[in-house]
Order: C-alpha cells, then structure tokens, then sequence
C-alpha cells in the first residue's frame, strides 16, 4: 500500500474499510476495501478526517489485513462454527448449532503470543447458542508479513482451536432416596426441577423411582433404569456423609466406577461422578441442586452431553473459579462460576 493525498485518490483502489462515526446516529463502515475511489467520494473523505489516505500497492510477500483474517478463520476454525463478513480487518466467528464451546486454550495463548495476532474467545466449556458471537480474529497491522502468518500455521500444525460440539438428548431415569418421600411424609421437590433443567437441555426423563434408605433396594433401582436403557441415571437424596446416607455406597455397589465423590465446587461439594460398566453416567447429585439456581451440575451436565468422559483432572481444576458469589440476580453462563 502506499499513502497519497485524498485529492489524487480517484481511480484508486482503497486497501481497508473506514469507519464514519455519528455520535448518538451510527458507526460503522462508510467505505469497504477494494472500494475504487470516485471523485464525489473527496469531500466525504476530507469530512472524516482523511487528508492523506492508503490504496493498494500490491508488494511481494505482504498480506492485507482482510486476507490475512480469513488465513486465520482458515486455520483455527474447526467444527460446528460459521463466520460473517470481514469488517475492518476483523472475523467473527458464531455458533452454527445449540452446543458447547471447546478452545484450545494453551495454543490460543501461543498464538496470541507471536505477536501482530489477535484473537479472543469465549470461555472454553460454555454452552452456547446457535448465532451466538463465540470468538473474533484479526491482525493488528493494515498489512502484515506472509512469513507471520506461515508461523501461526506452523504453530498450530493442523489443529483447529475452536469448534462447538453438539449436545446429545438423554433419556434419563431418576433415583430418589429418602424414607420421608418413600411414606409421603413430604413432597419430593427434586423431580419438577430437574425435569425443568432437561427441557432446557432437550432431554427428556424417563421416570422416577422413589426407595427409601435401604442400600439393596436404591441399587436395584438404578439397576432397574439401566436395564431399561437410559442413557444416564440421578440419583438424588441421600448424598451426605451422615451414616443413614446410602445413596453413594450403592452407586459402587451396582459395579460403578467412582470418578469422584466430592468436588471443589461451591455448591456442589458433595456431588458424585460415576459410570457404569458399560460407560453410561451415573450422577450423584447432592441436595444443592434442588434449591441453588446453578451448582456443579451445570458445570459437568453438558459436557457429558457434549460426549465428554470426565476425568478426576477435570474435576479438580474447577477449583480455581468454583466458588459462586450467589448473586442476587443470576447471570450464568455469563460470569466468572466455572470458569
């Protein structure tokens, strides 16, 4: 590219969008790139503050900041995104499907880290919308060396750090422990809600079992729902570490693998993560998930739906970002819990 004064520009080709700013009435590009230049475009021009202005001057081995962008939607985007156009130099990548977001955190920090690249997302692990803006990318330059962007390609090596996995529907049964429900001294509040969660996740339940607290008969439920073929099973009530808590010695009891009985998540501690011999989930889920808007659950639901098999590794890096400060008025997914 090369600078000339507006006055000489006509006929040439404008190498980047400009901007015009109206405060309060608009903001946004006035002139896209590859524009050719006509003579009632001056006055204009002057009127944004474009005394001199850049056209395009092809030179050997340098790349022009809207190229440049789709060279990096090209080599980072992978499944499940779509892209819109190219304004001022920048990319944005959006949600094709309802699902969740997966970045490749440490290459994305690589990638950042060679500089004259730019390129924010979301939080990994976030469940999004279809149309939903999850990343942006750019170049900081108007043109940016080919040699650079070669890097960032070499850097990645083929692997795509972005993409969003769709979510499967379950068919889920459910378990609830508690003699107090059992004999109907009290009303179960646990079903109406989780049925609630799994519209939201288009899941549908199966049903629900009601045992009182007696090992034999909670884990022939879950076993009973398991040879019906639900794809995962809840098992509520009966969670704590008190004596008469049954629920997690008969999780182990129908031949289980325990992932873990407890969690660094606030609410959640005392959630269990297990699966059958076959693979299916079966999730222990502690009193907090009936009477806290967003707990653990919501932290490992949809990546188990995502087809994610969830590691004890997983489990303890929620650590940092697992306390929830209760907010008077619930923004989740849109904070700092889980993150």
């Amino acid at each position: 590219m090369k600078c000339i004064p507006v006055q000489e520009a006509v006929g040439a080709i404008l190498c980047h969008d400009i901007t015009q700013i109206l405060p309060g009435e608009f903001k946004g590009r006035r002139f896209k790139k590859g524009h050719i230049i006509q003579e009632e475009d001056i006055p204009v021009l002057l009127s944004l503050g474009k005394d001199n202005i850049y056209v395009w001057e092809n030179l050997p081995g340098m790349v022009h900041e809207n190229d440049a962008a789709t060279f990096l939607k090209d080599i980072t985007m992978g499944d499940g995104l779509t892209f819109g156009e190219i304004k001022e130099g920048k990319i944005t990548f959006t949600a094709a499907h309802d699902g969740l977001l997966k970045v490749d955190a440490d290459r994305l920090f690589q990638l950042n880290m060679l500089g004259e690249i730019s390129f924010a997302s979301l939080h990994n692990n976030l469940p999004v919308k279809k149309g939903e803006a999850v990343a942006g990318t750019r170049v900081i330059p108007l043109v940016i060396d080919q040699k650079k962007l070669d890097e960032a390609k070499n850097l990645l090596d083929g692997h795509k750090i972005i993409e969003v996995k769709p979510m499967k529907s379950f068919n889920i049964g459910i378990v609830t422990t508690g003699s107090e429900v059992y004999y109907h001294r009290i009303e179960d509040k646990f079903g109406p809600i989780l049925r609630g969660k799994m519209e939201g996740y288009h899941c549908t339940v199966a049903g629900q079992t009601f045992v009182p607290d007696n090992k034999e008969m909670i884990e022939q439920a879950i076993k009973e729902w398991l040879d019906k073929g639900a794809d995962m099973v809840f098992c509520t009530g009966g969670m704590s570490v008190d004596p008469d808590d049954l629920t997690p010695s008969a999780i182990r009891d129908t031949g289980c693998e325990i992932i873990t009985y407890g969690t660094p998540v606030l609410p959640g501690a005392m959630f269990l993560l297990s699966y059958y011999t076959d693979g299916r989930p079966v999730l222990g889920l502690p009193g907090c998930v009936m009477h806290s808007k967003v707990t653990v659950f919501d932290l490992i639901f949809p990546r188990i739906l995502a087809g994610e098999k969830i590691t004890m590794a997983d489990i303890a890096a929620f650590g940092h970002g697992g306390l929830c400060s209760n907010c008077a008025e619930c923004h989740y997914p849109n904070c700092h819990f889980g993150k």
